[in-house]
Parts: structure tokens; sequence; C-alpha cells
């Protein structure tokens, strides 16, 4: 009851640092509250928002996935490729980039469970590897020349609504359906707070680990979709660094890279504060160093927060283990 209340209050606090940055960000600039505007950072923070799905998957079961950001280099350009190069058609290069998300996803994670390697040097050595691959397929020249039925799943709308804010809203309602309401969601959070008593207790520790770096990889092809579909030009540079802004974002959001803890709730407000914060910056016309000064600051605070809070926890189970075994002593004698 207590820990529930403070994931509560933890959320009330998140959203209050969303609401103070749209309030600074509306006095400072009276362009930000435009209708036109929101709606931009709808589109903008649509790929950001899918990915935190399956990434904050990863950290929850105690992992970590740096390779995301070339994982939407490759897709986007092998996606354009396949439409601009090769007259595949649209949505058959969809699906391929989805089949390609998960193949990714799941080679991370077989590295990970059969080799014992840490989670941070396995994806961070195939960020290298995706990294030299998209610039190999696409030669390092901009991919472009897509159809207009796929332009219009980033640039359209539907009564109003722009398409990858309702593509965001459907992953976000299946994240907490998996998350909330499913054995699998269980399964990320018992991993990550003890896998080998996860695995002592019957979860399927390795299917599970495969199964959650692959979610991510689907996630994060689809929000390489849409972005390619919203820019409607395809580099090899185009994920370059993303794997940072997703971190920021699901850290900001109360999900623990020390895993076993956090909500998408949380993460979505995440979401929407790196969201409203690129957006309020560019309108402030923030040098865009700067803005990477202040990004890295506050991903850093959120870590450390992270670890303290997460220590402090951990201490006052000790301290409170051992008064009980004082106090038994104490009967016994």
């Amino acid at each position: 009851m207590k820990s529930m209340l403070m994931g509560r209050m933890k959320d009330l606090g998140i959203l209050l640092v969303l609401v103070v940055l749209v309030i600074a960000f509306s006095v400072l600039s009276p362009n930000f509250l435009d209708p036109s505007n929101i709606f931009n950072i709808m589109r903008q923070i649509a790929t950001l928002g899918i990915v935190a799905v399956g990434f904050s998957f990863v950290l929850i079961t105690g992992g970590i996935d740096l390779s995301v950001g070339y994982q939407i280099s490759v897709n986007v350009v092998v996606t354009g490729m396949l439409m601009s190069q090769l007259g595949v058609p649209w949505y058959l290069a969809v699906i391929l980039s989805l089949v390609l998300g998960v193949v990714i996803g799941t080679i991370n994670g077989l590295i990970v469970t059969f080799t014992g390697v840490a989670p941070l040097i396995v994806t961070l050595s195939m960020m290298m590897i995706l990294n030299g691959i998209s610039y190999l397929v696409s030669k390092g020249l901009p991919v472009f020349g897509f159809p207009r039925e796929f332009s219009f799943l980033g640039q359209g709308a539907v009564a109003g609504i722009p398409i990858s804010l309702l593509v965001l809203i459907v992953v976000w309602a299946i994240g907490l359906f998996v998350l909330n309401k499913t054995p699998l969601g269980r399964y990320f959070y018992a991993i990550g707070n003890n896998v080998e008593a996860a695995r002592l207790s019957g979860v399927p520790t390795r299917a599970t680990l495969i199964t959650v770096y692959a979610l991510c990889g689907l996630f994060t092809a689809i929000g390489a979709i849409l972005l390619l579909s919203r820019l409607n030009s395809a580099q090899s540079a185009t994920g370059a660094g993303f794997e940072f802004s997703v971190l920021t974002a699901c850290v900001l959001g109360g999900i623990s890279v020390m895993g076993g803890r956090g909500s998408l709730f949380g993460a979505f407000v995440g979401v929407l504060i790196v969201g409203v914060l690129d957006n309020g910056l560019v309108l402030l016309n923030v040098s865009e160093y700067v803005q990477l000064v202040i990004k890295g600051v506050i991903l850093l605070t959120a870590v450390i927060y992270d670890a303290t809070s997460k220590n402090s926890k951990g201490r006052r189970k000790q301290i409170g283990g051992v008064s009980i075994f004082r106090q038994g002593a104490k009967a016994a004698a």
C-alpha cells in the first residue's frame, strides 16, 4: 500500500514538472500553445513514444538497448530503398520493416541471454554494427521518392487527429495491456527485481528476455516507419542519438535503470516532457549544443535520483532486517 502511494506521488510529481514546463514555454513563446504547434509536438513525439514502450519493457527487466537509434537508421534506409529503388509496394515494405525490427531485437535477446554478456555491451556493439550497415546499404546518400499513400501515414490526419498520434495511442494501449494484464508483464517485473529468484519461481527467464528484446525491436520498427513517413526522406544518420532521448524520457518517467520498477503512464509523461522541452527550446532559438547540455544534465539528474532512491530503499530493508534479527535474538535470550 505504501509503495503504491509513493508511486502515485511520483507520477503526480512528474505531471507537475510537465505542467510547469508548459506554463513556462507558454509565457516565453506566444506560439507555443498554437493548435498547429500542439499537433506538431504530437507528430514529433510519436516515434519517441512508440519506441519508449519497448524500451520501458527492456528497462523493467533490468536490461538496456542502446541500439534503438541505429535500428531506426537501418529500418528507414531499408524501407526507403525497398519502395524507391526496388519498387516494392509500400504496405509490403512496411511489413518487411516490422519483420526486420523483430529479427534485430531477437538477435539482441539471444546474445544477452545465452552469452551472459551485459546488455549494455551487447547493444552498444550492435549499435556500431547497425550504424555501419546503414551506411553500407545507403552509401551515405539520402533515399527519397516514396508513394503518397506511405507519406500519409506520418503526415495525414483522420477527423483532424494525426494518424501518427492514433498509432501511438494503439501501441500504448497494447503496452499497458501486456504489462498490467498478462503473465508476461509480471515476468518482466519479476526478472527486473531478481532474475535468479524469478527463475527458481518457474519464470521462463530466457524466453521472456528474448521476447522483451524482440518486442523492443518491433516497436522501434513501428516508430521508424512513422518517422520515415513524416520526414519523407531516409538517411543513415536519422536515428543517431535517439537512444539517449528515449532513455531520458523513460528515466524521467520513473522507469528504473536498475530494473523492477516503473509504469508506462510515467514513461508517457516522460515522453511528453522531452517533446515539450525539445519544441520549446527550438521556439526560443536555443542553440542545439545548449539543448544537448540541458538534456544531458536532465538525464544525469534522473539517473542519480533513481540510483539513490533505490539504494535508500535497499538500505531501509537491510536495517529493518537487522532490527528484526536483533529482536528475535533478544527474545530467544
